[in-house]
């Protein structure tokens, strides 16, 4: 009776340890962090909704936890396929791109319920942290167009 595997996987080199391959690229391995924030913070809005819109100002009225459900959803594919292209050995320019754009408008929308009342002054911590993050999706985007690193 032979031990050998009947389905061999092909011989995959170990990826570098985290901390090298953080510091080998710094602003990727921040996108990459923000991006695991992101997909945690979007699950807690789904189940703990409530508790998390009375914080920042918002009666949780059924639709509006309804809204903040949908719209953690959301925050979890979002930093998920962010997260997903940063581990690739070349990340997707578009989903860096498209990433940053969904922050900026995140930052939008918060501002502007903050301007209308709808949430507390508290949600502009989010926001900014938002618009950071944009900032920083798009910094890294440009890299990577200038570089040619382009991938799929």
């Amino acid at each position: 009776m032979s031990t050998a595997n009947p389905h061999p996987r092909p011989h995959r080199e170990h990826a570098p340890g985290v901390l090298n391959w953080a510091a080998a690229d710094p602003l990727r391995a921040v996108l990459a962090a923000i991006a695991i924030i992101t997909v945690f913070s979007g699950a807690a809005q789904i189940p703990f909704g409530g508790a998390i819109l009375r914080l920042i100002g918002v009666e949780p009225t059924p639709e509006a936890h309804q809204l903040f459900g949908t719209v953690g959803m959301f925050m979890v594919v979002v930093g998920g396929l962010l997260l997903h292209t940063l581990l690739n050995t070349v990340a997707s320019h578009e989903v860096v791109l498209w990433s940053g754009v969904q922050k900026a408008g995140a930052f939008a929308a918060v501002g502007i319920g903050v301007l209308n009342g709808v949430f507390a002054p508290l949600a502009l911590t989010v926001a900014f942290f938002d618009l950071a993050t944009a900032v920083l999706c798009f910094v890294y985007w440009r890299g990577l167009t200038a570089a040619g690193r382009v991938g799929t």
